[in-house]
């Protein structure tokens, strides 16, 4: 049977026209959504630009649907449900990223800390806890141990906060001697909860070693002496405060007074809280000074003389509690009136919130800030 090479002529140039026409639907189609996408993609910035969250997130949907493998689109929804408090699809969006298997480390590295954050942000800490470990030897690792920081800071789980300051110091990121010593403080002061006087000695020695610039450690480690009975000790560790941490002294001066009458070291009190009065008056300083002085008089004799380079209506108040009235029940309603008067400027301030406490904080209950509490009352300041 003969072939008919006619069918072929004619198949040839309709295959090949066929093939053309194909391919400009596809390109004509390639087009239309390469088109379309970016429109969506600068709609969503235009709106996230006019701080409309909700409208910028369904055109970023739309981007996303248009193109799925973009990963960065992936990344501004994310960023975008966190920011409204949409942890779930948050979180599902960057689950999605990491189950992927055609990004590259770079980018599973930036959705594990994508992922928690949303954690963070949800508070769910324990689960946060877990994705920023994952992070460690990656490009966000600092960022994942400061968040693991604060995480442990607010658990109160002081022994895992020392490790990861600790790597952080060891990776060049800072100084973190204050941090740690404070972590040990905390540490020794669950240790003395416990009944443990032994281990709390061994962090507050290893604090003071660590950090001896830190008032804080001398002040629990002559508080750990004193408990014991062991006053001489209590006293020496005080004693390094001025040479330190001259500014805190006034966080000790009541207890150094204290201490030195127990111990009959009167005479170097007095010489170390005399020193620090010429550098500043500070009401603790000669109000422990007063304590020492051996008559009424000579105490009165104190207040007058921080009063004179200083007013204070804290002292002023104590210095008329001393004063005879001709009226004694005059005497107590005034005095009554001005301690009251006085009462809040005896409080502590936080530098970096402004919160106030009758007690000093080295930790501050209200923006979590360490060592923001000066070390001289509202008054003073």
């Amino acid at each position: 049977m003969d072939l008919d090479l006619t069918w072929l002529l004619w198949g040839l140039p309709l295959a090949f026209a066929l093939g053309w026409v194909a391919s400009r639907l596809d390109l004509r189609q390639w087009r239309m959504e390469g088109r379309q996408a970016p429109k969506a993609y600068f709609r969503g910035l235009n709106h996230l630009l006019n701080e409309q969250q909700d409208q910028a997130i369904d055109a970023f949907i739309e981007a996303v649907q248009s193109d799925p493998d973009t990963a960065e689109l992936h990344f501004a929804l994310g960023n975008l449900f966190r920011r409204r408090g949409d942890y779930d699809r948050a979180v599902r969006v960057h689950e999605h990223l990491l189950s992927r298997a055609d990004i590259g480390r770079k980018e599973r590295d930036r959705a594990q800390h994508a992922l928690a954050m949303d954690f963070l942000k949800a508070g769910l800490l324990d689960r946060a806890e877990a994705a920023l470990h994952r992070l460690e030897g990656s490009a966000f690792e600092a960022e994942a141990f400061l968040a693991l920081l604060a995480i442990y800071e607010r658990s109160r789980d002081w022994a895992q906060a020392r490790l990861i300051a600790e790597k952080l110091e060891n990776a060049d990121q800072g100084s973190f001697a204050n941090r740690l010593a404070h972590y040990m403080c905390e540490e020794a002061d669950q240790a003395l909860r416990s009944g443990d006087g032994d281990a709390a000695l061994k962090l507050l020695s290893a604090a003071v070693a660590r950090a001896p610039q830190l008032a804080r450690g001398w002040l629990a480690l002559s508080s750990l002496h004193a408990q014991a009975g062991r006053h001489d000790a209590a006293f020496l560790a005080l004693k390094e405060i001025p040479r330190h941490a001259p500014a805190a002294l006034p966080l000790a001066a009541r207890a150094l007074a204290e201490l030195g009458q127990q111990s009959g070291r009167e005479g170097e009190a007095m010489q170390l809280l005399a020193a620090s009065d010429l550098r500043g008056p500070s009401i603790d300083v000669t109000e422990a000074l007063a304590l020492l002085s051996p008559s009424p008089e000579q105490t009165r004799a104190q207040y007058l003389s921080h009063l004179k380079r200083e007013p204070s209506l804290v002292l002023a108040t104590q210095w008329l509690a001393g004063e005879p009235f001709s009226d004694p029940s005059a005497h107590a309603t005034v005095q009554a009136a001005l301690a009251q008067a006085s009462a809040p400027l005896k409080r502590y301030r936080c530098a970096a919130c402004g919160f106030e406490a009758q007690q000093h904080f080295w930790h501050c209950p209200g923006c979590q800030a360490w060592d923001s509490y000066p070390a001289r009352r509202v008054e003073e300041l």
